[in-house]
């Protein structure tokens, strides 16, 4: 199970010594040292750190100076501090350490019933924080789980239709055979034309069951891929649904790259693809258009994706990416929440959705290399 870790950071060995002995005593948590500033900051950078118990008075580097260089860095800022001293005890520096973004201020001696009171409130915190994110992941898990089934159902469907058209065409393939054959047509010609064109589809037939079986293959790993090959595998995927809907595409994507699992960018490009579909439907729109811009800025790559179904209404676009909220009548309310979590947690990126003076407008980063 994972355990609270406290930094102690004092130039005097005999003062840290004896705050391990007071809060081992009481506490079974991870304790780091550190003999100067320096040295604070080396484990910082290394360990994820819960608590930092410093002296003020110390060399080179003193505890405020300490402090308030944590509380310029992304990493350590929201790390809570406690400051404990034996000579900096009159109010004009315990006011200096408050304004600073000490969570306490201690002076000595150190009283350890006093302490392990104070450390109790952040420990007690901690597990409690633990405990909400475990709940919170577990549920993530689920509804994720729950959108990829939806999506996978409704993959179904276009398997089957990709798989039925060379199908028909292997059926006729084999009539025209007997029937050739009845009327002695059967030559070196009709026997080179049967295997080419029959070995084309069954190539076809394979190449769709491997496409699909890539998509939802759970093991992938994060690297870095052109972009334009995850809205190419999209598309084709959607077979063509492009065609039966009357939906013209406009694509304007280079050789933009963009670190992590391309299956995941895929389904997130599927699910907001199949939702403009299901606006298109239902709201009965005619001279339908769904546009993809990349754009590359600073270190990340924009992909826009936007259709000219008219939009949402303003109470609606600030739920569309809660769990279980859908517009639809069959809908499930996961595949948005879905982007939003791949988006954010697994890419490490941003996602923002808007109404365009044509539609509804979904602007996402995402990082071209591992952060």
């Amino acid at each position: 199970m994972e355990r609270f870790n406290i930094l102690l950071v004092d130039d005097v060995p005999e003062n840290i010594y004896s705050l391990k002995m007071m809060i081992e005593d009481s506490f079974d948590v991870n304790l780091f040292s550190a003999l100067s500033a320096q040295e604070g900051i080396e484990i910082l950078m290394k360990e994820d750190i819960d608590l930092i118990l410093t002296d003020v008075q110390m060399p080179e580097i003193d505890g405020f100076e300490f402090v308030d260089y944590l509380k310029n860095i992304e990493r350590t800022k929201d790390i809570p501090v406690i400051f404990i001293t034996g000579i900096y005890d009159k109010d004009e520096y315990k006011t200096k350490g408050y304004n600073l973004g000490a969570v306490e201020y201690i002076t000595k001696p150190i009283h350890d019933v006093l302490l392990n009171s104070k450390l109790k409130v952040y420990i007690d915190i901690f597990e409690k924080r633990k405990s909400d994110s475990e709940q919170i992941a577990a549920k993530d898990r689920v509804l994720i789980h729950q959108s990829k089934m939806a999506t996978m159902g409704e993959m179904i469907g276009v398997i089957a239709h990709q798989l039925k058209q060379p199908l028909n065409i292997l059926s006729l393939y084999c009539n025209d055979v007997k029937s050739s054959y009845e009327f002695g047509e059967i030559n070196d010609k009709f026997i080179d034309d049967f295997s080419k064109n029959t070995k084309k589809q069954i190539s076809f037939l394979s190449e769709t069951i491997d496409d699909f079986r890539d998509f939802f293959n759970p093991n992938k790993q994060k690297r870095v891929f052109e972009i334009k090959k995850a809205i190419d595998t999209s598309i084709k995927l959607l077979g063509n649904q492009f065609e039966v809907n009357k939906i013209t595409l406009n694509i304007d994507v280079s050789d933009e790259k963009v670190f992590g699992i391309e299956t995941e960018l895929e389904q997130v490009i599927l699910n907001i693809i199949n939702n403009a579909i299901d606006a298109f439907k239902d709201r009965n729109i005619e001279n339908r258009e769904i546009d993809i811009t990349v754009l590359s800025k600073n270190s990340y790559t924009i992909l826009i994706i936007e259709d000219n179904a008219g939009g949402v209404k303003i109470d609606t676009l600030e739920k569309l990416f809660d769990p279980y909220y859908t517009t639809k009548a069959t809908g499930t309310g996961t595949g948005l929440y879905m982007v939003k979590l791949v988006i954010k947690n697994s890419f490490q990126g941003d996602l923002k959705v808007n109404n365009s003076n044509k539609g509804l407008r979904y602007i996402i980063a995402l990082p071209q290399k591992e952060l």
